[in-house]
C-alpha cells in the first residue's frame, strides 16, 4: 500500500517534535490528537498550549487531516520560536541589569569613598584654619585635578587661606626691616657723646 502520509508531514512547516496520538473513539471513528513540543523553548507558559483533537472516521482524516492541522502547527510552532527568542532577549536583559547594577554598584562605593576622604581633608583644613595655622591649611586643601566637580570652591578656600597668610607677613617683614636700623643708628650716634664727656672730666 503506497500513501504520501510522510511526505505530507514533511511539508510542514514546523520546528520540534511533532506527536500525534491516535485512538479508536466510537462508530468506527478515530480521535486523533496533535501535540508539538520544542525543547529549545525554555518558557513553561508553552506547556499551557492545547494538543489539537480531531474525532473523525478514516475517510476524512484521509481527505482533509492535513488541511485541518497544516495552519493550527504552523502557528504554534512559530509562537513557541517566538517564546524562545523572547526568553532568550529577557535571560540577556537580566543578565545585562545585573551587570549594570554592580557597576552602579562599584561606582556608588567609589563615589562615597572619595567623598569621605573629600571631607576629612576639609575637616582638617577646618581645623588648622581654626589653630591659626593657614599656610599649613592651603597645603591641605585637596588637589583640584583630583575633585574636578568642586573646583569652584576649592578655588575660593585656597584664595580665603592664602589671603590669611600671605599679606599680613609681607607687612610684618617690612614692619622689622624698617624699625631695625634706626635703632643701630642711635646707638651709633651716642657713642661719640659719651666719649667727649669722659675728655671734658678728664680736664
Amino acid at each position: 500500500m503506497n500513501t504520501n502520509f510522510f511526505k505530507q508531514v514533511q511539508q510542514l512547516d514546523f520546528t520540534g517534535n511533532l506527536q500525534l496520538t491516535i485512538t479508536k473513539g466510537a462508530e468506527s471513528n478515530l480521535i486523533v490528537s496533535v501535540l508539538l513540543h520544542n525543547e529549545q523553548c525554555g518558557d513553561s507558559a508553552k506547556n499551557l498550549i492545547p494538543p489539537l483533537t480531531f474525532n473523525a472516521t478514516a475517510q476524512e482524516f484521509d481527505e482533509g487531516f492535513f488541511e485541518q492541522i497544516t495552519t493550527p502547527v504552523q502557528k504554534v510552532s512559530g509562537l513557541m520560536v517566538d517564546m524562545e527568542k523572547f526568553q532568550k532577549q529577557l535571560d540577556e536583559a537580566k543578565a545585562q541589569s545585573a551587570i549594570e547594577k554592580a557597576k552602579a554598584e562599584k561606582e556608588k562605593k567609589e563615589q562615597e569613598a572619595k567623598d569621605k576622604k573629600f571631607k576629612q581633608a576639609m575637616d582638617k583644613v577646618d581645623e588648622l584654619e581654626k589653630e591659626g595655622k593657614f599656610r599649613e591649611a592651603w597645603i591641605k586643601v585637596p588637589d583640584i585635578a583630583e575633585y574636578p566637580e568642586k573646583a569652584d570652591e576649592l578655588r575660593k578656600r585656597k584664595t580665603s587661606l592664602s589671603d590669611k597668610f600671605a599679606t599680613p607677613s609681607l607687612f610684618g617683614a617690612t614692619e622689622e626691616t624698617a624699625t631695625e636700623p634706626p635703632q643701630v643708628a642711635e646707638a651709633t650716634a651716642d657713642c661719640p657723646t659719651d666719649t667727649a664727656d669722659e675728655e671734658e672730666n678728664e680736664y
